[in-house]
Order: C-alpha cells, then sequence, then structure tokens
C-alpha cells in the first residue's frame, strides 16, 4: 500500500427500519477510522428516500469516483455500515462487486443466506449445528386447513409458547410472542407484512449468549460468549437502542463451565467458515436446561456505544480501530 492516505467510504442509512441505529453505529466506524493516520473516512448516507448525501449534499459513485457538488475523491474501500437492507441483505455487496471496490464484511451470497431466518436454519440443520426447533410459513401458500393445523400442532407440541418472526428483518422487528393459541394464526398473517416468509420457532428459557467471531492478522477467532440480561424476557428492538432500556450487557458472561464456552465457540466458527463470512460476524446463542442453541447471525452487527460486538473485540486486547486496520490494510495490498 502506497504512502498516500486512502480514502475509505462510510456508507449508512439504507431507509430500512434500522436507518437511524446505522446512523449511531456509522459514527462509530467513522470516529475510528479518523484515528488511523493512514486513513480518510468520508461519511455518505442513503436517505430514507434512496438518495445518496455527503454532508446533506446529493452524491453517487461513478465508477470509484464519489461525485459531489463540491469534490470528486477516488474510492479505495467501502465499509457499508447498513443494518438490514439493503447492507446485509446482499444488494450493497453485489454492487460494489460490480463496480470493483473492495469493501467491509461479508460478500454478498453469505449475506443472503444469514439474512433469511429460514434459509439460516437450513444450513443449521445441513451442518448439525443445534438450534431451535422450528417450521416455517410461505404467504403465497394456501393459508388452508391443513397448513392451519400443522402451525397450531407445532405450538401444542412445543408448549403453547413460540416465536414468530418475520424471515427478512433484523433486530427484532416483525418478531411477535405468542402464549395464546387464539392468537398464532393472526400473528403469522401480521408477521407476512414484513417479510413473505414467517419463521415459527419454539421459545427458549434461557440465557441469551453471543459471540463476537472476526478476523485477526488472517485467523478467524471467537470471544468467550458475552451475555444479555433482559428482565422482559424478550431483547426486542426497544430494549436493544432505546435510552430507557433496561437490559444489560456482560462482556464475558458468568458461570458458564469451559465445555459450553468451547462448545459455543466451535460452533461459531464452524457455521461462520462454511456459510463463507468473513471480517466479522455476531454469532447469538441460547444456552438453556436442553443445552446449546444457535439462534442467529448478525453480519455488520451493532457499532453504537451500547452495542457487544465491539465491546467483546476490544475485551480480547485488540482495540477497535486496530481490528479495522488491519483487514483494510490487508485488503488493500
Amino acid at each position: 500500500m502506497s504512502n498516500e492516505r486512502k480514502n475509505i467510504l462510510v456508507l449508512f442509512g439504507g431507509g430500512g427500519t434500522e436507518h437511524e441505529v446505522s446512523v449511531i453505529s456509522s459514527q462509530y466506524v467513522f470516529d475510528c477510522l479518523k484515528k488511523i493516520e493512514e486513513f480518510n473516512p468520508i461519511l455518505v448516507e442513503i436517505t430514507k428516500e434512496g438518495h445518496w448525501e455527503c454532508q446533506g449534499r446529493k452524491s453517487s459513485l461513478n465508477g470509484r469516483i464519489l461525485k459531489t457538488p463540491t469534490e470528486q475523491p477516488y474510492i479505495d474501500y467501502v465499509v457499508p455500515v447498513i443494518h438490514g437492507p439493503p447492507g446485509e441483505t446482499g444488494e450493497i455487496q453485489s454492487y460494489l462487486k460490480t463496480l470493483g471496490i473492495p469493501f467491509f464484511g461479508p460478500e454478498a451470497e453469505a449475506s443472503m443466506i444469514c439474512f433469511n431466518k429460514v434459509t439460516t436454519k437450513l444450513w443449521f440443520d445441513s451442518l448439525n449445528i443445534p438450534n431451535t426447533p422450528w417450521i416455517f410459513a410461505n404467504k403465497y401458500q394456501d393459508f388452508n386447513q391443513s397448513e392451519k393445523n400443522s402451525y397450531l400442532q407445532f405450538f401444542k407440541n412445543n408448549g403453547e409458547d413460540v416465536f414468530v418472526k418475520a424471515a427478512n428483518q433484523g433486530s427484532s422487528v416483525g418478531c411477535f410472542h405468542v402464549t395464546n393459541e387464539d392468537q398464532l394464526l393472526d400473528t403469522i398473517k401480521k408477521a407476512f407484512q414484513y417479510s413473505d416468509n414467517v419463521l415459527i420457532e419454539k421459545t427458549i428459557k434461557g440465557r441469551e449468549l453471543e459471540i463476537a467471531v472476526y478476523e485477526d492478522n488472517g485467523e478467524i477467532k471467537a470471544t468467550v460468549p458475552g451475555e444479555i440480561i433482559c428482565p422482559d424476557g424478550f431483547y426486542s428492538y426497544e430494549e436493544k437502542y432505546s435510552n430507557q432500556s433496561h437490559t444489560s450487557t456482560e462482556v464475558e458472561a458468568k458461570n458458564l463451565t469451559p465445555q459450553q464456552i468451547e462448545s459455543m465457540r466451535d460452533c461459531a466458527i464452524k457455521a461462520f467458515k462454511a456459510i463463507g463470512l468473513r471480517h466479522l460476524s455476531r454469532i447469538d446463542f441460547f444456552v438453556s436446561h436442553d443445552g446449546i442453541s444457535l439462534n442467529e447471525i448478525n453480519t455488520f452487527p451493532g457499532m453504537t456505544p451500547i452495542s457487544m460486538f465491539p465491546k467483546m473485540v476490544e475485551n480480547t486486547g485488540l482495540k477497535f480501530e486496530d481490528y479495522l486496520k488491519q483487514i483494510i490494510i490487508k485488503d488493500l495490498s
């Protein structure tokens, strides 16, 4: 890499349900990149209307040139800090790949796999990775009596306590807790407003644990599990990001056996490698009397001041700006 400072495009927003969280995360990433003398970070927002804006002015990518009314910098690298569509769904990655611009985070295919909860479950099953019991509903199937009965039977077989989740949403958006049989079918229909496919899975009464999987000088590493302690029992979107949240976090979860820790780390790395992820992910688990279950994979986890991924990485002794620097320099070399 030459001595010339590299222009790093920090792309955020996206217009989805997690737009505001992306704004906060992008500022954290931008501040980290500002500490690196080799980099010149540039913030660009994809507005809720779909426009690209730099400092409030319209901009666009023409090849690797960022066009704005005042400057036209050559973009060396992109960090797409977008939670949900179009950042975690593969569209941005495909676009950048077409332009020939290297970028931070997973490729398009791995992003698409992990953002669809049904597809992810199929991968977990094929890899023999333990996960929660589940079935799914499709919006375009006939909602006939046979299908309704299968959903109701699953509900009864799993303690009459399930979560109904839109398959293509993040941060608990389109996610509903159902404990009343009379509400199940209507809740599935409600979830169809968010996604064409809906996951119905058994509620696990246990601990919610998270592992940061990340690349450090080309080696894939997994942190020890951190823990989400949610007094309401449901880690909703509001609980994740509201200033009034009563949820607390532990960067290192307590009262786990060495076997439990190693089992989770092994599952996390196995999933990361098999699905073809790269650079980062936050992999979430449940620990209950039934054992360990992998819940989901977040391909671009939150980077807010209270987010677990950067905290867990820094807890290993690796400063977050150093983590970003070594990945970007390696990609540009």
